[in-house]
């Protein structure tokens, strides 16, 4: 049903997109060419796998991406500009940026639009991701077709595998902080210091402290976590990274 487009240019599409209070329409051109671009495609901003797993683990890798050659990673749907917008902002994903194929032109373009009519979604594109290296694709991971929305060659760390077979991603690193606490800060700095990446969970704003509590049996910030280990405050922190 869905045949890989490998080889073969991406189709042609003007963006609409709304920057600000302005229309601004963005070429596949002014994307593309000279470029060397990860994109991946899902059925729509705000649903659940799409949300918690696909794009922020795109988000998260950023930098190794980078650090390979490529220079910026696209999220297409078929979804206006506002959706787009307001799921980027909801998001926190300032790595990626936020295509909207608002009437399918370029998933189509790709022989990817697929009918969700059974969901009230209408006409969504089919879940996948690709390499594209001025304006051709050079590879594509397309989700097989089953039921539903599977998920299983799309994601960030299979097109890092392709990419750089050696590389290691980082533990994935949550901080559990609240404003104005100076052991968060102190956190946070040492994690910048050497070199990683993590993600802030704001009490009162992310979370509450019963989470904080569920997971970490404690109710004092920070807390830190690496690769599903709680490390616990900032110090335990400091001592964890200088015996890492």
């Amino acid at each position: 049903m869905f045949s890989s487009q490998e080889g073969k240019a991406i189709p042609p599409v003007t963006f609409h997109t709304r920057q600000g209070d302005r229309w601004v329409d963005i070429t596949t051109d002014e994307l593309f060419k000279n470029k060397t671009v990860i994109v991946f495609s899902l059925p729509g901003a705000f649903t659940p796998t799409c949300s918690s797993s696909h794009l922020p683990r795109y988000n998260e890798l950023y930098s190794l991406f980078a650090q390979q050659g490529v220079d910026s990673i696209l999220c297409v749907s078929v979804n206006d500009t506002f959706v787009m917008n307001a799921w980027k902002a909801e998001q926190r994903a300032e790595n990626i940026t936020f295509i909207p194929d608002g009437n399918g032109e370029f998933t189509r373009g790709m022989e990817m639009l697929v009918e969700k009519a059974d969901l009230g979604f209408g006409a969504r594109s089919w879940r996948y991701s690709m390499l594209v290296r001025n304006g051709v694709v050079e590879k594509m991971f397309v989700e097989p077709n089953k039921p539903g929305d599977p998920f299983e060659v799309s994601d960030a760390d299979t097109m890092l595998r392709y990419l750089a077979p050696e590389c290691k991603a980082q533990e994935s690193v949550s901080v559990f902080t609240k404003p104005g606490c100076p052991f968060c800060t102190k956190a946070k700095q040492l994690l910048i210091d050497h070199g990683i990446q993590y993600e802030e969970i704001v009490l009162g704003q992310d979370a509450t402290t019963v989470s904080l509590r569920a997971v970490s049996g404690r109710a004092t910030v920070p807390q830190v976590f690496i690769g599903g280990r709680h490390i616990g405050g900032s110090d335990d922190l400091e001592q964890f990274l200088l015996s890492a």
